[in-house]
């Protein structure tokens, strides 16, 4: 029989080939079944699918047993890299358990946000972790109203209507400010994150009661459009147009790039001229120039707990509620120095 006629291997061929009954075959092959019979006898019958070209069925079974096997991951923006840690720390856990995951880049509000759920829904997701959240989110009511699990990760609500991981957003920002505080500086600004989101409104939060606990002022704040660099430096341009400053604290990498460019734009030098720090950490921002110091939130850490919180509460959805602070710690780089003078 030549290749285009080949018929797909079966099940039966499967248990043929190990040596088993048929169901001991389906069991072994099932995520969820396998656990019930020896691991010697899972080896063999996995080894005997591999060699004869078997595929599950995985549509079938999930129709028969009404689980996908499906989980979905919605992010704000996959360009910004403070994500892939996050969500490769999910689907490590997913995998980990028998799932997949299905990816969603939901950068276009929150209209496309509930379509990007309800195209998940569709496709039978069994829960949704979410990196979009708002302090008060239409998405999170859309989950609960089609009675999909969800949970938050690096965002949250004002009222945690789901469990959620966030890292410690008020303290991040007051090691950034001590920081500052301890190298000399007295004018500090802060380029804030959308107020919307709970990572703008905290971090502001934290901005203001390290600069009230150093007695100092702090009205030197911008609040950026948008977590990107082009935001950022449309906020950087605001705030050192009406200020005389010496160090800046950022909500995030990106804002603080955008710093960047408007300081080299003006002829200013970092940290000579003007001290930065940002916030999260994100991949290769130690690449950049000069290295920036910031606030590492623990991204792969937030994803792995994420998961674990969504699987359990679909294998028990009496489950609690409970959010997870993470602490974050301060890494100095080459952007931040004491003061000139």
């Amino acid at each position: 029989m030549n290749e285009m006629t080949r018929q797909p291997a079966t099940l039966q061929a499967v248990a043929d080939a190990a040596g088993v009954h048929r169901s001991t075959a389906s069991r072994a092959l099932n995520p969820d079944k396998a656990h019930l019979i020896g691991p010697d006898v899972v080896e063999r019958v996995q080894a005997a699918a591999r060699r004869i070209g078997y595929q599950r069925d995985e549509l079938a079974a999930g129709l028969r047993t009404k689980r996908s096997r499906l989980i979905g991951i919605v992010v704000p923006d996959l360009a910004n890299l403070v994500f892939a840690p996050i969500v490769s720390a999910i689907e490590t856990v997913l995998a980990a358990n028998g799932y997949s995951a299905l990816i969603a880049n939901a950068g276009g509000g929150v209209a496309r946000q509930i379509q990007i759920i309800d195209q998940l829904i569709a496709h039978r997701v069994e829960g949704v972790i979410l990196a979009t959240a708002q302090r008060d989110d239409p998405v999170v009511t859309r989950c609960a109203e089609a009675g999909v699990p969800a949970v938050l990760v690096n965002r949250a609500e004002e009222k945690a209507r789901v469990s959620t991981v966030i890292s410690n957003d008020i303290c991040g920002m007051r090691l950034a400010v001590e920081h500052l505080v301890a190298l000399g500086h007295r004018r500090i600004g802060h380029i804030g994150g959308p107020s919307h989101l709970s990572t703008g409104a905290l971090r502001l939060e934290g901005f203001g009661k390290a600069m009230a606990e150093a007695g100092l002022d702090a009205d030197a704040v911008v609040t950026a459009e948008a977590y990107t660099r082009d935001a950022g430096r449309a906020a950087a341009i605001e705030l050192l147009d009406r200020h005389d400053l010496t160090a800046v604290a950022t909500a995030n990498d990106l804002l603080a790039l955008g710093l960047y460019q408007e300081l080299r734009a003006r002829g200013l030098r970092c940290p000579d001229d003007i001290s930065v720090v940002g916030h999260n950490d994100m991949p290769m921002i130690d690449m950049v120039d000069p290295p920036l110091t910031t606030v590492h939130i623990h991204q792969a850490d937030m994803g792995r707990q994420a998961a674990e919180l969504l699987l359990a509460r679909i294998g028990k959805p009496e489950t609690d509620t409970v959010t997870r602070v993470i602490d974050s710690e301060l890494v100095v780089r080459g952007s931040t120095a004491p003061p000139r003078g």
